[in-house]
């Protein structure tokens, strides 16, 4: 029998592939909203899904499903709106009487996941998120290396990550810090997540710079020391990628070797779908630490180019 689902922030960038997702998986999207209206890639995967603009008249429309006879009822409510409403629409879900599935970051500070886990507690309702990286092959295969290896083992990972965007990025919510959470938390939230998924708990976060359109910093795990380097400026583009057209960059680096993921991305999305809907979904408590670690950087006070930084700010 499918899943119903319904989708909060149908015209974002990543409702698409959530979209994908629910059809790849043989359920069934009845209901989208967006303040937005340009949305016409419903059409391309659920035709018939009911839209609307306002929140109190999806707000009603999901409860008269709830309250309906016949099984109408939505099974999952999937998030894909501005991080900063990420917290009151799972809320809303879990108060709805569905599981939520939310995308990153699932809230901006650690105290949400808190006061989200008493509300799944009163509801009898789950919270799911999309780490997708954790299903990643590669970054699979990795982890059960690390895992293999002897408990003294430190590695020495960097780690950078250069997504160009335009001079809207900085007009969008994206930019203003206190809806994003910052750049660290906007861009970077799976690669920390990531991180602690393949080498353990975290023991240290350095700040080395950080600014609207760039961030450093360092990162010492059980079995790894991180350096990072995240931005949204194409200046920072290497050369070499740059002359190949590309406007994003991604390298990590374990003891100087290239670790390949940069294949495999596509359906992530669905993959983890499929992991939720079998009951194996990553829930609230898998994404504290990240989140915690996003927090942190964002509050952190700079300490500039001391001890073990990252070679892009050697050069910039």
């Amino acid at each position: 029998m499918p899943k119903k689902f319904a989708l909060i922030g149908a015209a974002g960038y990543i409702a698409p592939r959530h979209m994908k997702a629910i059809k790849d998986t043989d359920n069934e999207l009845v209901a989208a909203l967006d303040k937005n209206d340009s949305v016409g890639i419903i059409d391309s995967f659920f035709p018939d899904a009911d839209f609307f603009t306002e929140f109190e008249r999806f707000d009603r429309h999901i409860d008269k499903l709830h309250r309906a006879n016949g099984g109408q009822a939505v099974d999952f409510i999937s998030i894909c709106s501005p991080n900063y409403l990420h917290d009151s629409h799972m809320r809303f879900a879990l108060r709805s009487g569905a599981d939520a599935i939310c995308e990153k970051p699932l809230v901006l500070n650690p105290w949400n996941i808190d006061g989200l886990q008493e509300i799944e507690k009163d509801a009898g309702q789950k919270v799911n998120t999309i780490l997708q990286l954790r299903v990643h092959p590669s970054i699979i295969e990795l982890r059960e290396k690390v895992q293999r290896e002897q408990k003294s083992t430190k590695h020495e990972v960097d780690l950078t990550y250069i997504t160009s965007r335009g001079h809207w990025y900085m007009q969008s919510w994206k930019g203003d810090e206190k809806k994003s959470g910052g750049i660290a938390t906007n861009i970077g939230v799976h690669f920390y997540d990531m991180l602690h998924f393949i080498f353990g708990e975290l023991q240290e976060n350095v700040v080395h710079h950080s600014s609207d359109t760039m961030a450093a910093g360092y990162l010492e795990y059980e079995k790894a020391r991180v350096r990072w380097f995240l931005s949204v400026d194409y200046k920072f583009v290497p050369e070499s990628a740059k002359s190949l057209g590309q406007r994003t960059y991604r390298s990590i680096t374990v003891d100087g070797e290239e670790l390949e993921f940069s294949g495999g991305f596509a359906d992530l999305h669905t993959r983890s779908y499929e992991e939720i809907l079998a009951g194996r979904g990553y829930g609230l408590e898998d994404n504290r630490v990240a989140i915690e670690t996003v927090a942190n950087i964002r509050n952190a006070d700079p300490i500039g180019l001391k001890g073990n930084y990252h070679p892009f700010l050697k050069t910039n």
